[in-house]
């Protein structure tokens, strides 16, 4: 049976039909519609299942707020599921699927928890799964993972064939809501001269009073729409957008848009989505309201929906959601849906209004054509299981007791209206109770504001709780207004006739007394099958916090985010606490408005983009080479250089003998270099590391440790004082984005008064560490620099020019060999390099990897960041006392040092570690100590945190974090032995010093 009206539908093309499938069957739309509607038009009105007890469910909405119509969509690679059907376009050939049940929709076998209801409480969860106790392993637990989840995810293996991409844009004035209230908006802040965008998630301007009627300066609201649309487009300071939602809104004016690009158009070569990360000096929220539903026996029956949406299909699709509607309501704006049915031809055998008093002009409006209007009624009860046949009605003000019987099939309900405040809440923007819309408004005296304390976000229109057009356009010219500056517009605000309606009656619940059979069968959450007396079970057993009850009964808690039933659910939790509503509260506003898609949240970080390779200027060099790579954070560093037939052990041997015997080069590269300069520079590096940088001089370098606010060591490196007011600041290659940040955010909320700037320069710079015995000289045959021990001594660096090649010069060292590391432009860095081997030819001349400086490193004992450390270690465990001033009165990480744990003597401290037959000690193997612990285990006494087979000493070395260890040198202690991922035994190590070689470091000196 099609439910297709004859005539009518406002944003459908009837001359061109659209096939598609619904759960296997070809059925047919129009172009403009939504999925929704053209199942609706198809008499599909079962569309899926609630979450918890599996009931029919059908369409309750026609927007962003419905909580029934979740579908699967697509096939194969494109299929997705919880498509909400209301909003989402239909198009050629798309193929629908209804979810959470089996084995079909119409007989589902999950349907049997509707039965066991009554012992399936708000909470049951909380009390029945933790008895008997190994039920949970074996029985709760799988039960629970099979049941969870809402809809089928897609296959493992699929592959996203569309793509996504992310836009960047600043704007003076952003406007979210393109209906009347944010087109007036956006007209008044564009002629105000303001750089304005507009979004609107639909794919059709003018919201509600489009459908609604009336009349807007003279003209059809719909003909206004027109008229302001083509006003605005015609600016050049304004850019208007649809199918774009307002998702976010957060501090500083920073606030995410998330437009669905082609979606109504799969297969097309334009991104499927796209994210919108918008800097607005100014944000006004013109996001409407919300109608809400009426709580009563049986209201989740599908063909029970709101009567906004009712009159929505009518109006805009031209489809029949019942040809016999009855309507409940207490307030007089469900009497528009009574009007616009009669209007279609379709019947209304009653309106049911709550209030004893009736409605006002519009209600008269109604009985002038003869529907009958019943004062003082509500339902008792909706007839029908997987489609509504009639209503039994009541006494509003009784206990439910049945007065008539009218068939119907589609019941519309109203129970007034809630602004949609979420975009304002998500930016810090406080609410107040109005109580004769019986809403939450906006509080403009607690609007989110700048730091010069100006409204940062404005809500206007039915956002703001004006609910009437005139009232609606008048806040929201004077909002576009003000939010530009205050500036004169071009023309006029429009008008539009004052709201003349009859007030609102906070009926929360049909009827009022409704005894304990209806509370339980009338609906609050329709995803996830929350009742009015869940939330009064709640209330009873003390969840009397918003936030508490909302936990054990998840009211709120699915994929609407309680768009329908929060603020019913307040009201019912309110009147079992005998409170107010606004001493109640709200729960927690949190971005996204409505779900955004992973993929437009990873835009083009996917496949080889998903984390894009950082290669050095060298790097082509080192692949044509035969490196093996090692991922070092987000770049690739060689390994080492295997020849022809070396395995990467052989290969790591012959460049560690060839570096300490003659010369060595490492491409240094990708070591964090971030420049910091300013008046308060000193200072600020002074209180980032351990040691005093203020009395370095120009020229010198000093060798730092950084620790966080925990006092746990985060990163190391050489910091060079490049002039007065200017430091260059070397970090590990995996810190240097990240100490970065670290800075940032120090500087930006601690210390935001200093006078420092901050530069990554990581990959401006090519830099080459020259290694060995004879570094000195090939670097005298490039020529162009005195690299004499006089004019460069070790901690040192100088500017000058090799090769003819701008290069500053650092005389260190991380291998404890005489070593230089050559920094040059980055375009330079492969000129340096090829002359560098070149040059070194006749000195034996060895590229090296990371493996071979790890090794050289442990031989000398230096600590590697990540190794040595976890996130639990202080620079005091590795022995590295001396790094740390006894003269700075504070620096980040001092005072949580002082804590007696990490003050305590029974922390490990770092040693060197040498088995007795001289083989390698398994790296994170545990040191045994006697007894066992509370587990059963084996107790420690410490760990290995670096070992390395040493071809200088021909023997296994090892650094490891033991207690006392300090203090029992030549001590032997056993290791656990891993082999193949299990324990095996134990190893026999004696503890020794971390220098293994050449502890004088007469090497590095010379």
């Amino acid at each position: 049976m099609s439910h297709r009206l004859s005539s009518g539908g406002r944003l459908i093309d009837r001359s061109t039909s659209v096939r598609f499938t619904f759960n296997g069957t070809y059925l047919r739309g129009h172009a403009g519609d939504t999925l929704a509607s053209a199942l609706l038009a198809n008499d599909r009105m079962l569309m899926g299942r609630s979450f918890k007890y599996h009931r029919p469910r059908g369409v309750v909405a026609s927007g962003a707020e419905e909580p029934n119509a979740l579908l699967g969509l697509g096939t194969g690679d494109r299929f997705e599921p919880n498509q909400r059907a209301t909003v989402t376009e239909l198009f050629e050939d798309a193929a629908l699927s209804s979810q959470n049940h089996w084995p079909t929709l119409e007989a589902d076998v999950g349907a049997v928890n509707a039965w066991l209801s009554r012992f399936l409480p708000a909470g049951f969860y909380y009390k029945m799964f933790m008895y008997p106790r190994p039920f949970w392993k074996h029985v709760y637990e799988p039960f629970i993972r099979r049941s969870a989840g809402l809809g089928r995810a897609p296959a493992a293996d699929a592959r996203d064939p569309d793509r996504y991409e992310h836009f960047y844009i600043h704007t003076d004035v952003l406007v979210v809501g393109g209906g009347v209230a944010g087109l007036a908006a956006a007209k008044a802040a564009g002629e105000a001269g303001a750089e304005v965008l507009l979004i609107e998630q639909d794919p059709h301007w003018g919201g509600r009073a489009v459908v609604d009627g009336g009349e807007i300066d003279g003209m059809a609201p719909e003909a206004w729409v027109t008229a302001t649309l083509a006003a605005l487009k015609a600016m050049d300071n304004v850019r208007i957008r649809t199918r774009t939602m307002g998702s976010g809104v957060y501090d500083h004016g920073y606030a995410l848009a998330y437009e669905r690009v082609a979606d109504h158009v799969p297969g097309s070569e334009a991104p499927r989505h796209r994210l919108w990360r918008i800097r607005a000096r100014r944000i006004v929220t013109a996001t409407g309201a919300i109608e809400r539903p009426l709580a009563f026996a049986g209201n989740d029956v599908p063909g029970v929906m709101l009567a906004s949406a009712v009159r929505d299909y009518v109006v805009n699709y031209g489809v029949a959601t019942g040809q016999r509607t009855v309507i409940a309501t207490n307030n007089d704006d469900a009497y528009r849906t009574a009007l616009a049915l009669h209007d279609a031809g379709l019947e209304v055998p009653a309106i049911l209004d709550a209030r004893d008093g009736g409605g006002g002009a519009l209600a008269d409006a109604v009985r002038a054509r003869g529907i009958r209007v019943l004062a003082g009624r509500g339902i008792a009860k909706v007839k029908g299981g997987k489609r509504v046949t009639g209503v039994a009605i009541c006494r509003q003000s009784g206990e439910g007791g049945v007065l008539d019987m009218i068939p119907c099939d589609c019941v519309a309900m109203s129970g007034g209206w809630s602004p949609v405040v979420h975009l304002w809440s998500h930016a810090g923007g406080k609410l107040t109770w109005d109580a004769t819309e019986a809403m939450f408004r906006p509080d403009g005296a607690r609007a989110p504001r700048d730091q010069d304390g100006d409204a940062m976000v404005r809500a206007v229109g039915a956002a703001n709780g004006h609910l009437g057009l005139a009232e609606a356009l008048s806040d929201a010219w004077e909002g576009g207004t003000a939010v530009a500056g205050g500036g004169g517009t071009a023309s006029e605000m429009p008008r539009a006739a004052s709201r003349d309606e009859a007030p609102l009656a906070p009926v929360w619940m049909m009827p009022a007394a409704a005894k304990p059979a209806l509370r339980r069968k009338a609906w609050l959450d329709f995803q996830n099958d929350v009742k009015v007396s869940d939330v009064a079970l709640a209330a009873q057993e003390g969840f009397e916090s918003v936030e508490h009850a909302k936990r054990y009964t998840t009211l709120g808690m699915a994929t609407d985010q309680g768009k329908l039933s929060n603020i019913n659910g307040l009201a019912v939790l309110s009147q079992a606490l005998g409170e107010d509503i606004p001493q109640v509260g709200t729960t927690t506003f949190r971005p996204p408005y409505t779900p955004i898609s992973l993929s437009a949240i990873a835009g083009e970080a996917r496949g080889e983009l998903f984390q894009p390779i950082r290669k050095t200027p060298l790097h082509d060099w080192h692949d044509g080479q035969g490196a093996a790579w090692e991922p070092v954070g987000h770049w690739r560093r060689p390994y080492c250089f295997p020849r022809s037939g070396e395995t990467k052990h052989d290969a790591v041997t012959r460049e560690i003998t060839a570096t300490r015997g003659g010369l060595g080069l490492l491409d240094a590269s990708t070591l964090g270099k971030i420049i910091v300069k300013g008046p308060d520079a000193a200072r600020f590096l002074d209180m980032l590391y351990t040691n005093m940088m203020s009395s370095l001089k120009v020229g010198a370098c000093r060798y730092g440790l950084m620790c966080s606010e925990n006092g746990f060591l985060m990163d190391d490196g050489v910091v060079a004082r490049l002039s007065e007011d200017t430091f260059l600041v070397h970090t590990t290659t995996g810190g240097a984005d990240r100490i970065h940040g670290h800075m940032e955010e120090w500087l930006q909320t601690e210390w935001w008064d200093w006078k420092v700037w901050t530069v990554n320069a990581t990959e401006q710079y090519a830099q080459i560490a020259v290694v060995g015995p004879k570094s000195r000289a090939v670097l005298e045959k490039l020529g162009g620099m005195d690299v004499s021990a006089e004019a460069l001594p070790f901690m040192r660096w100088s500017d000058g020019t090799l090769a003819g090649i701008p290069a500053r010069v650092f005389r260190i060292s991380f291998s404890g060999e005489l070593s230089f590391e050559v920094a040059v432009p980055a375009n330079r860095g492969r000129a340096l390099w090829d002359m560098l081997l070149e040059a070194g030819e006749e000195f034996g001349v060895t590229p090296y990897g990371t493996e071979a400086l790890h090794v050289m490193r442990a031989e000398k004992g230096f600590i590697m960041i990540g190794d040595e450390t976890d996130g639990t270690v202080i620079p005091q465990d590795l022995g590295l006392d001396w790094a740390i001033s006894k003269k700075k009165e504070d620096y980040i990480g001092k005072r949580a040092q002082a804590r007696s744990h990490m003050a305590s003597a029974d922390r490990w401290k770092l040693v060197g570690l040498e088995t007795l037959d001289g083989a390698v000690l398994p790296d994170g193997a545990y040191a045994i100590a006697d007894g066992r612990n509370a587990n059963g285990q084996r107790n420690t006494q410490g760990r290995v945190t670096s070992t390395y087979y040493s071809p200088t000493l021909k023997r296994g070395i090892a650094m490891g974090l033991v207690k006392d260890g300090p203090d029992r040198m030549g001590e032997e202690i056993d290791f656990t032995r891993v082999e193949d991922g299990t324990t095996g035994g134990t190893m026999r190590a004696r503890i020794v010093s971390t220098v293994f070689f050449d502890p004088e470091g007469e090497k590095q000196n010379v």
